[in-house]
């Protein structure tokens, strides 16, 4: 035991002391943040671009259709005609509607073009599509005399209000936010064990290769330094994602702090709205977060947080022993390809089934995927914020368990052997005789 300590020791301190591990645990958090802030400061530029729009309604029908908004603004050239608007808008304007004349608006809500230098914008369309299709409805309901009053009094919106038996009620945004939580922590595990697993991986090969394996093995048992390397990545890898929280938590405070400052500074356009407007945003905007604060508390919580431990580990040491297992059986780490895509297969399926369990987080697929230990650690987490029943989380725990055990023991087998093997690119073949011996 207090060889397995020091051993635990020195890959801790080897790790936290080497500088990409400090540089990199800085950085991170900084690199994240200011990417998502520049990813917003981006769309609010992208979203600020106002974009004129040119038209010629030769039908002389829709010209009251278009009104400027605060990212379009419309010129009406219907006065100098379809080719000089042409020649006028390939210069000076973004794009160039052409309405042209027709005896009915059905045949004429099919004849309708849109002429720019570039490919036009989804949004453009679809906003003066939104536009012109409010005008032609209009347009056919005064055609056919109807009553405009009487169509306002049929239209009705339903809005369902989403319950479970036991009384709790969702929300989209509730859906969305187990969505957000349940991705995340699976996203979470799915980089732990990438950028760990092969961290533990990198240091067999790198003492392999260097010959010091042999002194080391001498003192220990391949075992207790194969355990040792898991346990000690493990730990600075958990320091590490403290310290990434910490200063995360921090950097996107201060940067909240900053972005409300100039939100007040810039409130000029609210106090350009009716009363009766602001008082409607104030109203929306309390609801929304009244409902997010009830979906947050809603959140099976210490479930989460219990299970988010539990599997952060779990998938962690399966796959670091599996990691550690192919760094001793070869040379170098070009060496390891043939073997990399059956251990990442799994975790790639996980992702991806656990995207699709948002859908139906309780059907066979998730259920499935939940409870195999390959894949549990981030299927699981992702269905656990939508409701699971005990006894699956007890299963996948227990099956987890069982195979961290044997997968450490076949594991070790291969890792016994392969430490001392070189000069030759192991088989499956030959990987198979090792657990034999």
């Amino acid at each position: 035991m207090g060889k397995l300590k020091l051993i635990i020791k020195r890959e801790f301190l080897a790790k936290v002391k080497n500088k990409s591990f400090i540089i990199m645990t800085i950085l991170s958090p900084l690199m994240a943040v200011g990417l998502l802030s520049l990813i917003i400061f981006l769309n609010e530029k992208n979203s600020e671009e106002i974009r004129t729009v040119a038209f010629v309604d030769e039908s002389q029908q829709f010209s009251d259709a278009f009104i400027d908004s605060d990212v379009l603004k419309y010129i009406d050239l219907t006065s100098i005609g379809i080719e000089e608007a042409r020649e006028k808008t390939k210069e000076f304007y973004y794009g160039l509607l052409v309405i042209p004349k027709s005896d009915s608006l059905s045949q004429l809500s099919k004849s309708i073009t849109f002429y720019s230098n570039d490919t036009p914008s989804i949004d453009v369309l679809s906003n003066i599509e939104s536009k012109l299709e409010k005008k032609i409805r209009n347009l056919k309901i005064e055609q056919l005399q109807i009553d405009v009053d009487k169509i306002k009094a049929i239209e009705t919106t339903v809005a369902i209000a989403a319950e479970n038996f036991s009384g709790e009620k969702s929300s989209k945004i509730g859906s969305m936010l187990r969505m957000v939580v349940g991705g995340g922590f699976g996203y979470l595990i799915f980089m732990f064990i990438i950028i760990y697993g092969t961290s533990v991986m990198r240091s067999v090969i790198e003492e392999k290769t260097s010959r010091i394996i042999e002194v080391i093995i001498s003192s220990v048992k391949p075992f207790q330094l194969m355990l040792g390397k898991i346990i000690g990545n493990a730990m600075a890898g958990i320091l590490q994602f403290i310290i990434w929280a910490i200063l995360a938590g921090l950097i996107l405070y201060s940067v909240t702090l900053f972005l409300g400052m100039e939100t007040v500074g810039s409130s000029s356009a609210i106090g350009q709205m009716s009363p009766e407007m602001v008082q409607q945003m104030q109203k929306s905007s309390n609801s929304d977060l009244q409902v997010l604060l009830l979906e947050i508390k809603n959140l099976p919580i210490m479930t989460l947080f219990f299970s988010f431990i539990f599997y952060f580990l779990g998938g962690y040491l399966i796959y670091s022993s599996i990691y550690a297992a192919i760094g001793a059986a070869v040379d170098s780490e070009t060496d390891t390809q043939q073997f990399m895509m059956p251990v990442l297969m799994p975790l790639v399926i996980a992702i991806y089934v656990g995207f699709s369990v948002i859908e139906n987080p309780h059907g066979p697929i998730a259920l499935g995927f939940s409870l195999f230990p390959l894949t549990s650690p981030i299927v699981m987490l992702m269905r656990i914020p939508f409701g699971v029943p005990w006894w699956q989380i007890v299963v996948s725990m227990s099956l987890l368990i069982i195979t961290f055990i044997g997968m450490v023991w076949f594991a070790a087998k291969i890792y016994r052997v392969g430490i001392l093997m070189y000069g030759k690119k192991p088989t499956y073949k030959e990987i198979y005789k090792w657990l034999k011996y």
